[in-house]
């Protein structure tokens, strides 16, 4: 059997730390349940990370529905910084305590994943960048960490079912497994090219057999005009200093006439392998780095029971808002009876939005590729080193 939760156990509440239920339980017998107000923030971000990429919404979607309780949260793909409130859950306690550790599980992976891909995406630029990491994590995850891959920048991904899902068709070039199988990578590019319908890009892995250079250029010279890239996969125990093997290959192929054939990098990279390889690499295929990215560490506390403000100690108790000025752009987390004018006299937006009302959806969940095109003009105005 494959050790996977479904979605009827995650529905059901058995997905969840025993304490919860234990608590819920106590709180039922003894009729002490009350209404509670419980906001998501994460206190701080990954060591070098100024910003995150909020994902997982559409899934906590899911998991409210039909749950007495009303969720507000930002929504899917917005950018937030610590100490920012990006969701908050209210209704009777009980009726809900199971639901924290699936809800928290839904967001923390996926605005990891999320968040390295748009930090990956920043630093690639406008270069291709292919999400390869699906086969570093359980496959039954592989659906949700290549949409978080595709939401936070990603131009493609390689899992046939994430693509399905994301309505886009799935990227990938040939692998070494058929260049071994067949004994050469520019025989097995030749079967490739003639397999191959007419859309899919003749990308060759150049380094299997022989040396990157080589095989790049007898590539070229059998598909010519019809070869859109080749890509450097090489094993670390024979790569040396990457940035200067993309040079030599680069050079090479220019002085032959094949400036079009690009060059597509993969292998152990993340975002300070990409900026140290750009000057020579047209595309890259991220795995571990973006499936493996460290989870933002979210914690979910009471900050209200009964209408009454009240929290752990260490925290901040009540209702809050997250305001965004509409001229200036300053951001500000306020008591939700702060006033809503900015410090430059502006008005300001609560960005924290409805997202089921006792059960009901009642905010709209745009596909990826809108989310996608979302987070993308919010990098524009962002650099890795942001604070």
């Amino acid at each position: 059997m494959f050790h996977i939760a479904t979605p009827d156990d995650i529905r059901s509440g058995r997905i969840t730390d025993v304490y919860f239920q234990r608590t819920a339980a106590l709180l039922r017998e003894k009729g002490l349940s009350k209404p509670v107000l419980a906001e998501v923030r994460a206190t701080s971000l990954p060591a070098g990370y100024g910003w995150a990429v909020l994902a997982g919404v559409e899934e906590v979607a899911e998991l409210a529905r039909g749950l007495p309780a009303s969720v507000r949260c930002l929504p899917e793909g917005t950018v937030f910084r610590a100490g920012e409130p990006v969701l908050t859950i209210e209704g009777d306690y009980a009726a809900w305590a199971v639901y924290e550790t699936p809800l928290l599980g839904l967001l923390c992976q996926a605005s990891g994943v999320a968040t390295k891909a748009a930090r990956c995406r920043i630093a690639a630029g406008e270069r291709t960048l292919i999400s390869f990491g699906a086969r570093r994590m359980h496959p039954a995850l592989a659906p949700m960490i290549e949409r978080s891959a595709y939401l936070g920048g990603c131009d493609g991904v390689a899992v046939v079912a994430s693509a399905e899902l994301l309505g886009i068709e799935p990227s990938g070039t040939m692998p070494h497994a058929l260049v071994l199988v067949v004994g050469g990578a520019t025989e097995a590019l030749q079967l490739y090219h003639e397999a191959m319908p007419a859309g899919v890009p003749r990308v060759c892995l150049v380094d299997t057999l022989c040396d990157e250079k080589a095989e790049a250029l007898a590539a070229a010279e059998a598909l010519g005009e019809q070869l859109d890239a080749v890509r450097l996969d090489t094993p670390g125990s024979r790569r040396g200093d990457m940035a200067a093997i993309l040079e030599e290959v680069r050079w090479e192929l220019d002085l032959r006439g094949h400036r079009h054939v690009r060059l597509i990098v993969s292998g152990g990279l993340d975002e300070a392998e990409i900026l140290r390889l750009n000057a020579y690499a047209d595309g890259y295929g991220v795995g571990t780095a973006i499936s493996n990215a460290p989870v933002i560490n979210f914690a979910l506390d009471i900050v209200e029971v009964a209408g009454e403000p009240r929290t752990k100690r260490g925290k901040m108790s009540g209702r809050k808002s997250l305001l965004q000025c509409g001229a200036c752009g300053a951001r500000r987390v306020a008591p939700a009876s702060a006033p809503a004018r900015c410090g430059c006299g502006a008005e300001t937006e609560d960005l924290l939005k409805p997202l089921t009302e006792r059960g009901e959806l009642v905010a709209e969940l745009p596909p990826a590729a809108r989310l996608r095109e979302y987070v993308l003009a919010q990098l524009a105005a962002l650099s890795l080193g942001d604070a």
